[in-house]
C-alpha cells in the first residue's frame, strides 16, 4: 500500500516487506533550481498544434479522358463511360471538416512543471523554448512559473520555429544559474525535450566539459541535464554519445530517456529527476529498533529501496548525524 508522507519524504509505498520512499527534497543541500526546456523546432509545430490543415481539401477532379484516335472511337467511347464513376452529392458537397487539432504538449508542460515545482527550493522554474527561430533569438523565455501560474498559461510553442540546436539552451541555463547560485542556490537540474537528431552535438559535448571544469572549481554548482527524447525521429544513439560521456570528479552529469508518444513524457520524467537527484551525503537507514537496514557511502539516492523485518512501522533516515523518522502505511501483508 503507498500514501503520502511527511517531512523530507513525498510518496511512500510499502508491500510484503518492501519498501520504496521517494524523497521531496535533499534535506542536506540548501536548495534546488529547475528549469524546463521545450523543444522549439519545426518539427514540433504539429505537437502544438500551430501548423497543418483544418480541413479535408475536397473530392479529387476526375480527370479529362485523353481523346481515343477516330478508330474504334465508339468503343473506346463506351468502355471509357462504362468505367468512370460520377461524383456523387455526397463527394461534391462542402467538404467534412476534420476535428480541431490538439495541442499535446500543454499537458505535459504543466504536469511537468507541478512537479519540478515540489523539487525547487522556491516552487518556481525557469521555463523556455529552445530551438527557435532567428539568430537572435534560439531560446524563448516564458518566464519563472511555479503550479499557482498555470491558472495564466498555456503553452502554444515559440513564437517562431527554428532548427534544433542545442548549445544556445545550455548556455542560457548556465547563465540562469550563475545568477542562482548568487541566491543561494545549491544544484541545478534541467528538462531537455527534443522530438529530433541535434545540429550541433559536437558543441553540445564541448560545452559540456567546460561546464565540468566550472562545475569543479566551485564557480557553478552541480548540474544534472535530463535529456528526453519523444517519437521515432529520436537519434537515440546520439543522446548516448552526449550522455556516457566522462568528466573526472563528475558523476553523470548527463542521463537521456526515450518516449514514444508526448503523452508519456511527464512520467518519464518524474522517474528520470527521481533516479538522477541524488543526495551528496553518506547516510544510513534504520529500523524501528535502530538496527542499520542499509549504509549510504558518498551518496543518498532520491529514491530509496529497502526491506524492512517484520513488525516494523518505521524507518529513520540519517544523515550527517541527523535522523528523519517515516512511519511506514499500514499493510497487512507487512505484518
Amino acid at each position: 500500500m503507498s500514501e503520502r508522507a511527511g517531512g523530507i519524504f513525498s510518496d511512500i509505498h510499502c508491500e510484503d516487506g518492501r519498501v520504496r520512499v521517494t524523497l521531496l527534497h535533499d534535506p542536506s543541500v540548501e536548495g534546488l533550481d529547475t528549469a524546463i526546456y521545450m523543444d522549439g523546432s519545426g518539427s514540433m509545430a504539429d505537437e502544438y498544434a500551430r501548423q497543418g490543415p483544418t480541413s479535408n481539401p475536397g473530392p479529387a477532379l476526375i480527370p479529362e479522358p485523353v481523346p481515343a484516335p477516330p478508330r474504334r472511337l465508339a468503343t473506346k467511347l463506351w468502355h471509357w463511360l462504362t468505367r468512370t464513376q460520377t461524383p456523387s452529392a455526397a463527394v461534391c458537397a462542402s467538404p467534412t471538416p476534420l476535428p480541431d487539432p490538439v495541442n499535446v504538449v500543454d499537458p505535459q508542460i504543466r504536469r511537468m512543471l507541478q512537479y519540478l515545482a515540489t523539487k525547487d527550493r522556491n516552487g518556481s522554474l525557469r521555463v523556455a523554448y529552445w530551438a527557435c527561430g532567428g539568430r537572435n533569438k534560439p531560446v524563448e523565455v516564458v518566464g519563472e512559473l511555479s503550479a499557482a501560474d498555470l491558472e495564466h498559461h498555456q503553452f502554444n510553442g515559440p513564437q517562431e520555429f527554428g532548427g534544433t540546436e542545442l548549445l544556445p539552451a545550455l548556455q542560457d541555463f548556465v547563465a540562469y544559474m550563475r545568477e542562482q547560485k548568487q541566491q543561494g542556490s545549491r544544484r541545478g537540474c534541467a528538462v531537455i525535450v527534443t522530438d529530433g537528431d541535434l545540429f550541433d552535438a559536437p558543441n553540445v559535448m564541448a560545452y559540456s566539459r567546460l561546464v565540468a571544469k566550472e562545475i569543479q572549481a566551485g564557480s557553478l554548482p552541480p548540474l544534472n541535464f535530463v535529456f528526453v527524447g519523444v517519437g521515432d525521429a529520436v537519434n537515440e544513439p546520439q543522446m548516448e554519445e552526449i550522455c556516457h560521456a566522462d568528466y573526472a570528479g563528475i558523476e553523470h552529469m548527463w542521463c537521456h530517456r526515450v518516449a514514444e508518444e508526448m503523452e508519456e513524457i511527464a512520467s518519464l520524467v518524474a522517474v528520470l529527476v527521481d533516479e538522477t537527484m541524488t543526495i551528496a551525503s553518506s547516510g544510513r537507514l534504520l529500523d524501528h529498533q535502530g538496527k542499520v537496514l542499509k549504509i549510504y557511502e558518498g551518496r543518498i539516492p532520491a529514491v530509496l529501496e529497502f526491506t524492512v523485518p517484520e513488525g516494523c512501522d518505521r524507518f529513520t533516515l540519517e544523515i550527517n548525524g541527523q535522523g528523519y523518522e517515516q512511519m511506514l502505511p499500514e499493510d497487512d501483508d507487512h505484518h
